[in-house]
Formats: structure tokens, C-alpha cells, sequence
């Protein structure tokens, strides 16, 4: 026993509790497998894994896995702080089981990964349904943003190589759906790619966006519903024409590199031609102006893209490039919007700096590192990550309001998860009772409160 210092009080302390459940707040995560209907569809898809006489089922398995990680965890191991609590996790599997059942699916490809991705889709539509006008597709369309990640290997992993940052590890291409300011979004699509693809490669744009609109409801494919936003990695001709042949149903908003041709163009713009540029705040303040470039600069490129190019004061001490003009930063980005003002879509595109924010998320649930070995493993881990993202996206937009629906990942971890509770049992009932000190018990218990509200799945 430690002596009483000025600064902090002395607890005795003892390791003879009962009943007490910790980590109590993570209850609001199982009640958004619940209502999502999560855990039903993922035990459907997954039953051909399982085995006549096992104990364990292969949905509940990993969905107890993207829990863990949902929660801080980063590893498969992590499995054991949901064990030590059954009463509000159920029966979890061992390690060994949970180690062999990843195995398994890595082995079964593509077939396994398909199965847990339309499980999402499907459990997707009805979150998005049960949210109303708290989902994405509010104002309906929805944004889809798409990004690389670096990931840092310290072994020799399986397609483990140095990255164009010169570290060393896995360069994972993202999609995520945009929530807008009143959300923290949730991802659509990963693709697993080692260290050294290109940031540009245009066949793992047209996969990744495949994967993230299967993931979107049908409704978004017709009467351009959909928008998918890149930066200039996706600014590839091969990439834009794809997107452009599903122009019909489709928009993009795809960043471009300012070649010299680009550059000679824009020095030729007369002053009259540029418009100033909106803020975020939908306000004009100067400082950046836009302007449409056409002409010969638009050829080779699909019919009906449209060229816009943004000129603004660098900050103070900002190095200038060799393609920005008259001590101005430009940048460029291509869009087959035809009835917006090109300096709304070009707010628009800049928005798109949001996908930094999710990025952040990922890298806080469990893309630190791909904690497995081989490639085909870490594949089925990526997908365990974004069901966690998923449930840390869903259950802010069902259950919570104001300031707290923005919290990212680690917020929501110190405030709401980490709450410890008493289990009593009365009668047939169990009763979670919270610390009523806690600063953030209302917002777990009323957040209960709504999802108890929601339907459950049919």
C-alpha cells in the first residue's frame, strides 16, 4: 500500500469484486448488432463454415471479434475482454477456435469475403432505413469518398514492401460513405494491397468502387444518387471513363494533376472569368476564386467532364510548386455535374477532406497494423475492422444527438465504453446498474433508451 500523497487520494484495493462488469458501456454496441440485424444475417452467410458439431457459430465468432475491436482491441487475442464477461457478451470462443475459424475463411477466398460483405450490405439497408433523416442519404444522394492507407509492417509480412513514403508495410485502398458534418461516416470497401501499389493504379479504383457501391442500396443505382469523390489518385483516364459509362446513375468528383497543358490554360483565363470561391460555411471571403477550363485541355477525356480549377493565396510560408501560377496555389478536379455553380462543386470536392477524418477512425479500430501473418488472413481481418467501424458509425447515428453523434472512435471509448457496471439479478431480470456519478451515464442510458425504441428485425 502506497502512502497518501497530495495529489491523489488512497484506495485500498481488492480483487474480490463480484458482479461487476467492465468495459459496461460497449452494451451499446451489442444492442446495434441487435437492431442492425447483424448478428442474423452474418450467421446466415456464414453457416456453410460451420461444422456439424461445433459449439461456436461462425457469425457470432467474428462479430465478437469486431466488438473486441471496436472496443481498442488489435489483435484476435483481444477476444478474451469480451470472455470475461458473458453476461453481457454471451459465450465467446477460444483463441485457438477464433484463430482456426480466421483460418478457414482465408482459405475459402473471395467466397468467404463475399459472404461477409453482402451480410453488411444487408444489414446497411436497414440501418440506414431505421436512422430516417439521420441517415447519409438524407438529402438523397449519397457521397462515397475513396482513399489509400498506409499501413506500417515491422516483419516480413506476406506482401509486406516499402511504401512511397519510404516506411515499410500494406497501402490498403478505401471507401467510405460520407455522413456530412453531422456524422462520423462508416466504410464501404477495402482493398488489401501490398506496400508498393501505385496510389494511381486505375483497376484497383474501378475494384474498390465496384465493392463500395454493392454496399449501397439499390435505390442509389439510377438518377445519379450516388457521388463518388478521389483525389488526384483517381484522376486516371481509365478510372474517370469508367465512372463516366455509368454517367446515367452515377456522378464523380475525381481530383486531377495539373500538367503543364493544364497550366498553360489557366494562365490564359482572363480575370473576368474567375468567381470567388465559397467556404465552408457558404460564405464568400476572398482570398481563392474558381473558373471552368475548356477547350483542347478536355481532349481524350470523357464527353460531358467538366474541368475546374481553384487559384488561392498560400498561407504564410507555404513552399509554391513549379505548376501553381503568379504566386498563387491552384489545384483541379474533373466532374460530370452539369447544374450546380462550379464554385458549389467545387466546395463540394473539397469536402471530400473528410475521408481524413474516417482514415483517422480506421487507423484508432484496429488498422494500427494487420496483426496476421498472410495475406488471405489479414484480407478477413480488414473486413473485421470495418464491421467495427461500421457498429461505431451505426450506433451514434440510431442512438445519440447534438455533440456526442460527432465523437470519434477514442472519444466514445473513454466516455461511453469504458463505463463499468454492477450486474444485480432480480428475479428473471438482469440489471446493469451504471455509476450514476459518471458524467456520461445519461448518454448511455438514453441511448438505450432510443434503440430499445427501434423495431426489431423481422
Amino acid at each position: 500500500m502506497r502512502e497518501p500523497t497530495a495529489s491523489y487520494p488512497c484506495v485500498r484495493v481488492q480483487g474480490d469484486g463480484r458482479q461487476v462488469v467492465s468495459q459496461a458501456g460497449a452494451v451499446l454496441l451489442v444492442e446495434t448488432v441487435g437492431k442492425s440485424g447483424l448478428d442474423r444475417a452474418i450467421s446466415v452467410a456464414l453457416s456453410p463454415w460451420r461444422k456439424p458439431r461445433a459449439v461456436h457459430d461462425p457469425g457470432k465468432v467474428l462479430l465478437d471479434v469486431a466488438l473486441a475491436v471496436a472496443s481498442d482491441g488489435d489483435c484476435l487475442a483481444d477476444v478474451g475482454m469480451l470472455r470475461a464477461e458473458p453476461a453481457v457478451f454471451g459465450p465467446v470462443a477460444s483463441d485457438p477456435t477464433v484463430s482456426r475459424l480466421i483460418d478457414t475463411l482465408a482459405a475459402s477466398g473471395e467466397k468467404a469475403l463475399q459472404a461477409i460483405r453482402s451480410a453488411r450490405a444487408q444489414a446497411r439497408q436497414r440501418v440506414w432505413q431505421l436512422a430516417g433523416q439521420a441517415a447519409p442519404d438524407s438529402g438523397g444522394t449519397v457521397t462515397v469518398d475513396l482513399d489509400g492507407v498506409l499501413v506500417i509492417a515491422h516483419s516480413d509480412k506476406e506482401d509486406a514492401a516499402p511504401t512511397w513514403k519510404r516506411t515499410y508495410g500494406h497501402h490498403p485502398l478505401m471507401a467510405f460513405a460520407d455522413h456530412g458534418p453531422g456524422g462520423t461516416g462508416e466504410p464501404v470497401a477495402a482493398l488489401l494491397r501490398p506496400g508498393n501499389a501505385g496510389s494511381n493504379t486505375a483497376a484497383d479504383h474501378v475494384i474498390t468502387a465496384q465493392l463500395a457501391l454493392a454496399q449501397l442500396p439499390a435505390r442509389f443505382r439510377r438518377g445519379r444518387r450516388t457521388l463518388v469523390r478521389t483525389d488526384s489518385a483517381g484522376g486516371t483516364h481509365d478510372f474517370v471513363a469508367w465512372l463516366a459509362r455509368r454517367g446515367r446513375w452515377l456522378s464523380y468528383s475525381v481530383g486531377m494533376v495539373i500538367t503543364e497543358q493544364v497550366h498553360q490554360h489557366v494562365l490564359k483565363i482572363p480575370a473576368s472569368a474567375w468567381a470567388p470561391a465559397v467556404e465552408a460555411d457558404g460564405e464568400v471571403r476572398g482570398g481563392a476564386w474558381v473558373a471552368e477550363l475548356t477547350g483542347d485541355v478536355l481532349d481524350g477525356w470523357p464527353k460531358g467532364m467538366r474541368l475546374i480549377v481553384r487559384k488561392e493565396r498560400p498561407h504564410p510560408g507555404a513552399q509554391l510548386r513549379l505548376t501553381d501560377a503568379d504566386g498563387m496555389r491552384l489545384t483541379c478536379f474533373a466532374t460530370n455535374t452539369t447544374d450546380r455553380p462550379i464554385a458549389d462543386l467545387e466546395l463540394r470536392h473539397r469536402r471530400r477532406a473528410r475521408a481524413e477524418d474516417r482514415i483517422r477512425a480506421a487507423r484508432a479500430t484496429g488498422l494500427r497494423n494487420l496483426p496476421l501473418k498472410r495475406t488471405a488472413q489479414n484480407r478477413i481481418w480488414l473486413e473485421i475492422v470495418q464491421i467495427a467501424l461500421d457498429l461505431l458509425a451505426w450506433m451514434p447515428m440510431l442512438a445519440l444527438t447534438g455533440k456526442a453523434r460527432l465523437w470519434e472512435p477514442r472519444r466514445l471509448r473513454l466516455r461511453l465504453f469504458s463505463a463499468a457496471g454492477l450486474l444485480v439479478t432480480t428475479g428473471r431480470r438482469r440489471i446493469l446498474r451504471l455509476a450514476r456519478h459518471w458524467p456520461w451515464t445519461r448518454h448511455i442510458t438514453t441511448a438505450l433508451e432510443r434503440l430499445a425504441l427501434l423495431p426489431n428485425p423481422g
